[in-house]
């Protein structure tokens, strides 16, 4: 199992656990609606503390029921992520386009380059012959690396 694996496991694991344990738990269970979310948990904390106040503005559609508010809360939570998922999706998929892009104009750089030796070595065979009295120019007509530059400029002999 790869690293990366290893580590998307371990997260599924703690989404999970953060999910079930609340229930298993009982943490919700003395309370007469448990897992309500933070806005209703704050409203009912702020009437406790001050029953005059006086909220300053209100909702500008309430659902008619918990079922519906939490139906919309899910769709705009599914909108969010989907949103965020084809942002970094898109993202990601532009700089492995890039990459692959790079990739093929290398390969193709490279491969012109072998071609185009390949090409000048085989239209100038029959020019072999030796420079100065040792070395041999192979079949490009230029000097082996090793021999100096005095022997590489000499003229040939027959």
């Amino acid at each position: 199992m790869s690293r990366n694996a290893k580590i998307n496991a371990l997260l599924l694991f703690v989404v999970a656990a953060l999910a079930v344990l609340p229930l298993a738990l009982g943490l919700g269970d003395h309370k007469e609606e448990p897992f309500t979310g933070a806005d209703s948990e704050a409203e009912t904390a702020i009437t406790e503390i001050r029953p005059d106040y006086e909220p300053w503005f209100s909702p500008l559609y309430e659902p008619p029921s918990g079922e519906i508010e939490s139906a919309l809360f899910a769709l705009q939570a599914a909108l969010g992520a989907g949103v965020l998922a084809y942002y970094f999706g898109l993202h990601r998929g532009r700089r492995q386009g890039e990459l692959r892009a790079l990739a093929q104009r290398d390969t193709t750089t490279s491969t012109t380059a072998r071609t185009s030796q390949s090409t000048e070595n085989t239209g100038n065979e029959g020019t072999t012959g030796t420079t100065g009295t040792t070395g041999t120019t192979g079949t490009t007509g230029r000097a082996h690396p090793s021999e100096s530059a005095s022997e590489a400029s000499a003229p040939e002999r027959t």
